[in-house]
């Protein structure tokens, strides 16, 4: 592959483009508190302090970086070793990147010459740090630690596919191979603690939290509130266990110490448990709404916020295009079993529509995403 230079010439380092200066960083509550604070962070001089705020507070390596001076000398602990602590220039981060996709290439033969391959680092480091173009948050997170600072971190479940033998791989550790990909579908099964269950579902969502992805999964096939169990019990309904998920995900910043945790939860329109779904995150914030007139903090990280549930995900419905006909119609609509496909409740279409309307006005969730006319354009 040949890569043109569009922005750079051969010889030239993107980064002395620009302009430079120190900048100091800090975020704050409402309340005036100190959230985050780094001072004399070096990023562009023609940033905005919006976007200063944003790679210091959350893309810059926090921690594991060697030390340097103002001149550019290491900066040694009492017994000689580097002294490590987080990356302070946008220099550090936004050239990780680069080098790294460059050596991924390389790796794989990609490039017609090492002339190509240095114009296309450099092409993208002039990118980034001109903010023409910028990545996803996991690779601001993950890419490059281990080529640029020799990081590496315990082996996380994750695997990759080994392109000389085409084989999937358990990687090794964190970081060789990081975890660069922002979204993940997930699917769960109508069961509670094997592999591909409920219960596993957390772990698998935990590990991609943890370096910064989402997550997202449809949860129709676990069966509804009432609903018989092999073991002769009723089901709790899936609310009980989306509730489990829902506190999972507000205990594990995604990233590590980055953001909050990225999660979709999905149901269709047939299940049992539809209606407490749709008004789930509604009903929430009205008590979020009860324990603010009385006197608790209204920020959504404070104590009223965290006290209820439904606050760490992005809840939508799956609509086919039956029910938009039943809703012209003003027909009815069936709520089915899980296991066997019995109806069990009966409520008017436009009845359920309006349910969905005013719990996304409400508090703007759930969001609706039509089935049917996504699976005919799906290619």
């Amino acid at each position: 592959m040949r890569i043109p230079r569009r922005f750079t010439r051969a010889g030239q380092d993107p980064f002395e483009t620009l302009e430079w200066e120190r900048r100091d960083s800090r975020i704050t509550n409402p309340d005036g508190s100190v959230v985050f604070e780094m001072i004399g962070a070096e990023v562009p001089a023609s940033w905005s302090q919006v976007a200063t705020d944003i790679i210091v507070s959350k893309y810059f390596r926090k921690a594991g970086v060697p030390q340097f001076d103002d001149e550019g000398v290491a900066i040694l602990d009492d017994d000689g070793n580097p002294q490590l602590g987080p990356e302070r220039s946008a220099r550090q981060t936004i050239g990780r990147l680069a080098a790294t996709w460059r050596a991924w290439g390389e790796d794989n033969g990609y490039f017609a010459s090492a002339d190509d391959a240095q114009a296309f680092q450099d092409e993208l480091a002039y990118m980034l740090v001109h903010q023409i173009a910028s990545p996803n948050s996991p690779q601001w997170f993950n890419t490059g630690l281990n080529l640029a600072y020799g990081l590496t971190g315990p082996a996380q479940g994750f695997w990759y596919v080994d392109p000389d033998t085409g084989e999937s791989v358990l990687s090794d550790d964190s970081y060789t191979r990081p975890a660069p990909h922002a979204c993940f579908i997930q699917a769960v099964e109508d069961d509670l603690v094997n592999e591909g269950g409920i219960m596993d579902l957390w772990l698998r969502e935990a590990r991609l939290f943890k370096f910064g992805s989402g997550t997202g999964t449809n949860f129709s096939k676990i069966r509804g509130e009432g609903e018989r169990l092999s073991g002769g019990g009723r089901s709790s309904g899936i609310m009980s266990f989306l509730k489990i998920g829902d506190r999972a995900a507000g205990a594990i910043k995604s990233g590590g110490t980055t953001r909050r945790a990225a999660k979709m939860v999905i149901l269709d329109l047939d299940h049992p448990d539809i209606e407490e779904f749709i008004s789930w995150k509604m009903e929430e914030e009205n008590k979020v709404r009860a324990l603010i007139a009385s006197g608790y903090d209204s920020d959504f990280n404070g104590e009223a916020y965290q006290t209820v549930s439904g606050q760490n995900s992005n809840n939508s419905v799956r609509i086919p295009t039956e029910f938009i006909k039943a809703v012209v119609n003003d027909e009815m609509w069936a709520l089915t079993s899980r296991k066997d496909g019995d109806v069990m409740k009966k409520l008017k279409a436009r009845d359920l529509w309006h349910q969905i309307a005013e719990a996304a006005w409400a508090c703007a969730d759930p969001g609706v995403q039509f089935d049917t006319t996504i699976n005919e354009w799906h290619t």
